[in-house]
């Protein structure tokens, strides 16, 4: 079952303003685009998924052809000039947004979803499941991106858990369960979005 957990450090408030892009971030297979796009229709606003940004004037096919064509470093420039401009341009206003797993790990990302975060135009909520959950979604759905060396994607998950989340969390304004079914994880999230302060 979802479960919403509170970070302390913020207040509650009624209502997500329209200005106020809802920052969704996690381990790959968390539910970031699924839960994100679900969100989106019930905020009745528009959802952006980070990585098609990124990808969008880079004439690659995905993310995975992208990194690999131009290297992690180019490949998070490119992403943190797209996330600067969601984060900024007044087309986006309101937008739910899901990061890369990798995109706060950047410094120039992090720096940015700090500023917005205290600006008051994003709201940071951390999707997290089980290491095991993650493993059987992404063994059932594996996409085109690479795993760690030798790990399989439950090992993967439980490694950069380790790495990831305590990061993830001091980021967050609220952190949701996204282990169960998608039906209660979207409505657990739409609390938390409504209820966190940005």
């Amino acid at each position: 079952m979802a479960s919403v957990v509170w970070v302390a450090r913020f207040t509650c408030a009624k209502a997500v303003p329209a200005t106020v892009r809802v920052v969704l971030i996690g381990l790959r297979g968390s539910g970031k685009t699924t839960l994100g796009s679900l969100l989106a229709k019930r905020l009745h606003t528009q959802f952006i998924d980070l990585d098609d940004v990124t990808v969008a004037d880079s004439g690659q096919a995905s993310v995975t052809a992208m990194f690999r064509s131009v290297g992690e470093p180019a490949f998070r420039a490119a992403e943190c000039a797209a996330l600067d401009h969601v984060l900024s341009s007044p087309s986006t206003s309101g937008a739910v947004i899901a990061l890369g797993g990798g995109t706060p790990t950047a410094p120039a990302a992090r720096a940015l979803l700090e500023s917005a975060r205290a600006a008051g135009t994003i709201r940071i909520i951390l999707l997290e499941a089980p290491p095991e959950t993650l493993g059987a979604r992404l063994t059932n759905n594996p996409g085109d991106r690479p795993l760690l060396a030798g790990a399989s994607f439950a090992e993967e998950a439980l490694l950069l858990g380790e790495a990831r989340l305590p990061m993830y969390r001091t980021l967050a304004d609220a952190v949701v369960s996204s282990g169960g079914h998608a039906t209660a994880s979207v409505e657990m999230l739409e609390r938390a979005a409504r209820n966190s302060a940005g």
